[in-house]
């Protein structure tokens, strides 16, 4: 009875959702295992179907196609958050103007933002860094607390040790959440989110945690078998189909090294796990100018979700990312980039750099 009592208040308390999740969280944990299961068959028909035919030729559909991520030294910065241990991060600094960082989302790291590089060299300073645990920066230590105002907090203090102060932040997903939580903190002169995480209701939450834990099983095949299936169009929609716009939305080179760098990620769980906490933002941010872009055809946090965002920060500009899924990164590049450098030209004075 007790419980019964509890999970109506949690429904209650809950988002309004559509009538497809209406039925509660059974529905979607079912919807959860079917999406595994039928991306495992796909994957599996994939796999068979390059046995027998020996090769499959790449499909590059005018894309600029990258190789996988190059094993280069990034450079590295050690910071010391507020009362923890210090945190390491890698990162790399390219192009010239005013600096904007760029943070990736969850499974992924730096090299996501490999097509915005050449778009945004020209006129802006890009700082890709990888998130403690994915990519090259080592996990947090035991004794570090996985939350939200930690990793602001470590944040605040990379920007100081790079010698930058208010930088303009640019966030996917993981890394939008992060950049709205960092601009409540004062730490930012503008920020620009990409389907930010965390404002979901519980019945998307688990769906969407459903297709990030099948992804990184998919992710887990062998190199070679990854690569074969990327050079197809079924291959594609069997490994990343819910996380692009379209099949061909992203080139073979690029697809293989995200999800190499999702297979490596050693703070996946963890993070999923962090991302169960209530309320991952709260209140509004007055001051700093804030851009919230979604993709049209995002299937892993649908763009209704950006309604909930603007309920809260009603001052922020909505665009939308035409044909764009969950990555418009990869999905149209030449969009995203001309977006970032409207949404972090609004201040010519731009964010400093501390000497």
């Amino acid at each position: 009875m007790e419980k019964a009592h509890r999970d109506k208040g949690v429904r209650e308390a809950m988002w309004k959702v559509p009538p497809t999740v209406a039925n509660g969280f059974d529905a979607v944990t079912k919807l959860g295992g079917v999406l595994q299961s039928g991306m495992r068959t796909a994957a599996e028909l994939c796999v068979e179907a390059s046995r027998q035919a020996g090769s499959m030729l790449p499909v590059t559909n005018g894309h600029h196609d990258r190789d996988p991520a190059p094993a280069e030294a990034p450079c590295f910065v050690r910071s010391r958050p507020n009362g923890v241990a210090p945190i390491t991060v890698a990162y790399e600094r390219q192009g010239a103007g005013e600096p904007v960082v760029l943070l990736h989302g969850i499974g992924q790291d730096r090299h996501v933002w490999d097509q915005m590089i050449p778009l945004l060299g020209a006129e802006r300073e890009a700082i890709t860094l990888d998130l403690p645990g994915f990519g090259q920066s080592p996990d947090l230590s035991a004794d570090v607390p996985r939350d939200l105002p930690t990793m602001v907090s470590g944040l605040g203090a990379v920007f100081k040790a790079l010698g930058v102060r208010q930088p303009h932040v640019v966030g996917h997903s993981l890394g939008g959440l992060i950049a709205l939580r960092l601009a409540q903190a004062g730490l930012v002169r503008s920020v620009t989110a990409l389907a930010p995480a965390g404002f979901w209701n519980e019945g998307e939450r688990r769906y969407a945690f459903a297709v990030l834990a099948t992804a990184r099983q998919l992710a887990r095949l062998p190199d070679t078998v990854v690569e074969r299936m990327a050079g197809t169009v079924v291959g594609r929609v069997a490994l990343t189909g819910i996380l692009y716009g379209s099949a061909d939305g992203c080139p073979p080179g690029t697809l293989t090294a995200c999800l190499r760098a999702l297979r490596q990620s050693v703070a996946f769980q963890a993070t999923l796990r962090a991302g169960r906490a209530p309320d991952l933002f709260n209140g509004t941010i007055a001051g700093i100018p804030v851009t919230i872009a979604w993709g049209t055809h995002d299937r892993l946090l649908p763009d209704r979700q950006a309604a909930r965002v603007m309920a809260m920060i009603p001052e922020a500009r909505l665009v939308q990312l035409t044909g764009c899924g969950h990555v418009p990164m990869n999905d149209a590049p030449e969009q995203v980039a001309k977006l970032i450098l409207r949404s972090t030209a609004a201040s010519r004075n731009g964010s400093q750099r501390v000497t």
